[in-house]
């Protein structure tokens, strides 16, 4: 008899406890309504311990709540990042509850608020990146892929975000993390430009955009070839590598790369740059030569190419890829800029030269001489940036350089042309 006196007083305790639960979350709900978030939170806080024991229903409606108030203190800019990740964390408990049950009451809007917290961290991201805070960005977009595993670009955005802050210890998980899934990103851009605002937007698939041209609301559509990441991904993972004097882990790292994925050549271009790096120059051209052997007629293959040639100090190798690249695609703007760089590089030594010179009639003579070759690099390469500046007229870069060069030619009337479209 005296036992079930002891098995109904757990009973009611157990009751008592619900009911006191129950009150906590409606009390909750009450301080959220009232726009007293953080209380929200403290008053959930204390009937946490008794939330596993609840009935399914409250647990989720407990999540709901919670979620709900995180986000309201996100929306306040209250610790943005940290509270969006602990609403989404909400949010997900609930989702597995109502799943486990099989009663879904809150799932479908707790779904939309997770969607809605990953736009939002996308885009906090963003604003950090402009504000050159791009670490903070960097994990912003980190928790936004951890909130859609499927949506892979974040990851490499996170994961590129990091390295502009030079935070290799953020980056380099990120990197292993890409490697592991054999990321590319390679794929199709559809776009076409908006009549209103005139910018270029982006479509999920070529039906939707030709969709938009047919409404009137777009034109000019496009579709272009959006090329594998890899090359890139392995090279900063090796870089990162380098610099913590892991070099054998890099190289193994790029080998691996290969071996998975063969026929992608930008990434013979990352081992041969990590050659370069190491001045293991012999390894360096022998890849070299394995890249044009795979695509000889690739110009984004052969440009690159003359930029590792260039950063070897190989000037006459990178001259040559260069040209090749604009002998394969005469619209290569980047590579008649390299070129121009490249040829302007020769008139560091005269300059140094002519300012080593004395006033006496030999190192005037000497003087002429070297004026005569000075303008004769300015005048080779005025052709390259005419076509660099007429290809990429925004590019500011290109035009200062070219109005440079025609005031040192002092071409006054080419000068004067060009200064009025900048």
């Amino acid at each position: 008899m005296k036992s079930k006196y002891v098995i109904l007083a757990s009973a009611l305790l157990i009751s008592v406890a619900t009911f006191a639960q129950k009150d906590q979350i409606k009390n909750a709900e009450k301080a959220l309504k009232g726009g007293d978030a953080q209380g929200a939170i403290a008053i959930l806080k204390d009937a946490e311990n008794l939330v596993v024991n609840a009935k399914d229903v409250e647990q989720a409606q407990y999540y709901f709540v919670q979620g709900n108030a995180y986000v309201s203190l996100a929306d306040k800019k209250v610790e943005e990042s940290k509270n969006l990740s602990l609403a989404a964390e909400s949010y997900k408990k609930l989702i597995d509850v109502e799943k486990a049950s099989g009663k879904l009451k809150y799932s479908t809007q707790a779904a939309a608020s997770i969607t809605d917290i990953k736009g939002k961290l996308i885009n906090a991201a963003i604003a950090d990146s402009q504000a050159s805070k791009h670490a903070d960005g960097a994990k912003k977009l980190y928790d936004a892929y951890l909130l859609d595993k499927k949506d892979t670009i974040n990851l490499y955005y996170a994961a590129s975000t990091a390295v502009n802050a030079q935070d290799f210890d953020l980056a380099l998980p990120m990197y292993e993390e890409l490697k592991k899934l054999n990321y590319s990103g390679k794929g199709t851009s559809y776009l076409a430009v908006n009549k209103i605002s005139g910018n270029e937007d982006s479509f999920n698939n070529a039906k939707d955009r030709d969709l938009a041209v047919k409404l009137g609301t777009h034109e000019k559509p496009k579709t272009e070839a959006i090329p594998s990441k890899r090359g890139e991904i392995y090279k900063n993972l090796a870089l990162i590598l380098v610099q913590k004097g892991r070099s054998e882990d890099a190289k193994k790292a790029i080998a691996d790369a290969r071996k998975a994925n063969p026929e992608d050549t930008s990434l013979i271009l990352t081992e041969a740059n990590l050659y370069l790096e190491s001045k293991d120059f012999d390894t360096y051209k022998k890849l070299v030569g394995e890249a044009l052997q795979k695509e000889p007629n690739n110009a984004d293959l052969v440009f690159n190419l003359g930029v590792l040639s260039a950063n070897a100090k190989n000037n006459a190798d990178a001259e040559k890829y260069y040209l090749k690249a604009i002998e394969i695609n005469p619209n290569y703007a980047n590579a008649y800029l390299n070129l121009a760089a490249l040829k302007l590089e020769a008139e560091k030594p005269i300059i140094d030269e002519m300012n080593k010179l004395g006033t006496s009639a030999k190192d005037m003579k000497r003087y002429d001489v070297l004026k005569a070759q000075r303008e004769n690099v300015f005048k080779g390469v005025i052709p390259y940036l005419k076509k660099a500046n007429e290809l990429d007229p925004k590019n500011e870069d290109v035009s200062k350089t070219l109005l440079g060069v025609y005031k040192a030619l002092e071409m006054t009337a080419e000068a004067k042309a060009l200064k009025a479209t900048m």
